[in-house]
C-alpha cells in the first residue's frame, strides 16, 4: 500500500483547500481511508475518513461543518475540501489507509501513511 498526499499550500483565513490523495493498492475499494493532521508541536489528530464504498463519511467535531471528503474508486483517489479555512486549521496533513475502518476513525491508528502535505493558513 502506497499513498501520496499532495495539494497543500498558503491559503489567507475564510479560503479554500483540496487536498488529494493517490492511491496505490490493488483492492482500493476495500479500505478505508483518512486524513489526520498535526499542529506544530502536537500529535497528530484525527480529521475525516471515508469508507471503502464511499457511503459513510466522519469527521472530527472541529472541521464537520466547513470540511467535506469524497472518494473515486476509478482512479484511486481520495479528496479532502476544505472550505471557510482558520488559522488553527495550519498541520502537516496526512492521508492513511487500512482495512478496518474502526482503525481508522476510533483508534487512529491506520495500517499505512503518506507523507505529509502542508497546510498553511494566514490570518
Amino acid at each position: 500500500v502506497q499513498l501520496q498526499a499532495f495539494g497543500g499550500g498558503l491559503v489567507r483565513a475564510g479560503g479554500s483547500l483540496r487536498l488529494s490523495c493517490a492511491a496505490s493498492i490493488r483492492t482500493f475499494r476495500d479500505y478505508a481511508i483518512g486524513w489526520f493532521r498535526q499542529h506544530p508541536g502536537k500529535e497528530r489528530e484525527f480529521v475525516a475518513a471515508v469508507s471503502g464504498s464511499g457511503g459513510g463519511t466522519y469527521f472530527a467535531d472541529s472541521v464537520k461543518a466547513r470540511f467535506s471528503i469524497s472518494r473515486n474508486n476509478i482512479i484511486n483517489m481520495v479528496y479532502l475540501q476544505m472550505n471557510s479555512l482558520e488559522p488553527e486549521d495550519t498541520a502537516v496533513y496526512y492521508c492513511a489507509a487500512d482495512l478496518n475502518l474502526r482503525n481508522v476513525i476510533t483508534t487512529g491508528s491506520p495500517g499505512s501513511w503518506g507523507q505529509g502535505t502542508l497546510v498553511t493558513v494566514s490570518s
